[in-house]
């Protein structure tokens, strides 16, 4: 996302918070009146169930209120339904679909690194580890060069400050390094906005970090939209992390995979809310399928928790269908959003059951896939 914006919208997102709290539903949004949970407490309560708190839901599920979706609160899901544990990890990477976080460092409530009060905005809750232990797979960070190292931050007027910057880069790269090397079959994919300047300084902060171990190489990845290799093969030559920057030049400097090389990419923030699947500007159309994977973003430009409920809730299916036909039928392998647990009950994770049961088995949720390799094995 443009970062020009980031620094001044805070009091906008405070307007609509604010808002939002006092009409309790916006004049576009009709409510959604809960049933009755009478009796449903300790883990019992199943999904869209009236709860008090999270020790109510069942496994997979939080309690959640967010006033634009629904009245009072719920048990919707946190987590998603992992594909390659239901079925196999044995098609080609591009095959799969990933849950996505736009801005996945932006987290709310982390303390300033710089130790000055941040002025910018969030579009996560959760910590990254946090992120990758409830389905993540897909990060994207925005990088650039401040106080001696490389930091991830938002801007202002194209550069990093005190009070846009959220921490240095390393210290998530070692959670990201510390969640790989304790779940040793998982595959993450980082999606960088890359303001590095300083030569090589992606490279060393990668092998610093010990990630560099887990590096997809270039030279494997696949030109004029071929399948990449099976996951398992990744998986099994420990090439692992898929990374990608938005700083072209870096291909032929760093050995970093160009991003719109390899993917189409929908337009971001509230104009890619149409409904009409564009590119953006970097991108080639959606349709161009020398390009092997497809991720579609839906999210608004200024992300308020409670607004990107409603989003994540209402609109992202019939997104994703969409983007389907305007790809040339092709699910999108990357969905990315803001704030990915809230939602008025699956949310994205039904999103991403969706896209895997769709290209794994022509179903609308993976789980039937299980059935369908059943009868089809049996």
């Amino acid at each position: 996302m443009a970062a020009s914006t980031k620094l001044l919208i805070p009091l906008l997102v405070f307007f609509i918070s604010s808002s939002s709290t006092t009409n309790n539903v916006s004049a576009n949004s009709t409510p959604t009146i809960l049933q009755s949970a009478a009796g449903c407490s300790n883990g019992q309560c199943q999904l869209r169930d009236g709860c008090s708190n999270n020790r109510d839901c069942a496994a997979g599920l939080y309690c959640l209120s967010c006033s634009l979706a629904f009245n009072g609160s719920r048990c919707v899901r946190s987590t998603i339904a992992d594909q390659f544990k239901l079925l196999n990890n044995s098609l080609p990477f591009n095959k799969y679909a990933f849950l996505t976080t736009h801005n996945s460092f932006a987290i709310r409530g982390e303390p300033p690194g710089t130790g000055i009060p941040r002025v910018t905005t969030t579009s996560q809750e959760d910590s990254v580890t946090q992120q990758l232990n409830h389905g993540v797979r897909a990060l994207m960070l925005d990088l650039y060069d401040f106080k001696g190292g490389i930091w991830l931050c938002h801007s202002f007027r194209g550069k990093c400050r005190d009070y846009t910057a959220f921490e240095p880069a390393m210290e998530t790269l070692k959670e990201i390094e510390a969640f790989m090397s304790s779940n040793p079959s998982e595959i993450v994919t980082l999606i960088l906005e890359d303001n590095v300047k300083t030569p090589n300084g992606l490279s060393r902060i990668f092998e610093s970090s010990g990630l560099k171990k887990y590096w997809f190489p270039l030279s494997k990845m696949p030109q004029g939209g071929k399948d990449w290799p099976s996951v398992k093969d990744m998986v099994a030559s420990n090439q692992k992390l898929i990374v990608f920057t938005s700083d072209r030049s870096k291909q032929q400097a760093e050995g970093i995979a160009y991003q719109w090389n390899f993917m189409v990419e929908t337009q971001y923030g509230s104009g890619g809310l149409t409904g009409n699947c564009r590119n953006r500007r970097e991108s080639a159309p959606l349709g161009d399928k020398t390009r092997s994977l497809v991720l579609v973003n839906y999210f608004g430009t200024v992300p308020v928790a409670d607004v990107s409920c409603r989003y994540n809730s209402r609109g992202l299916m019939e997104m994703l269908g969409k983007c389907y036909l305007s790809a040339g039928n092709r699910w999108a392998n990357f969905v990315a959003v803001d704030y990915y647990k809230r939602s008025n009950g699956g949310g994205v994770f039904e999103a991403v059951d969706k896209l895997n049961g769709e290209m794994l088995c022509g179903c609308h949720d993976v789980r039937a896939c299980v059935v369908s390799f059943f009868f089809y094995y049996y």
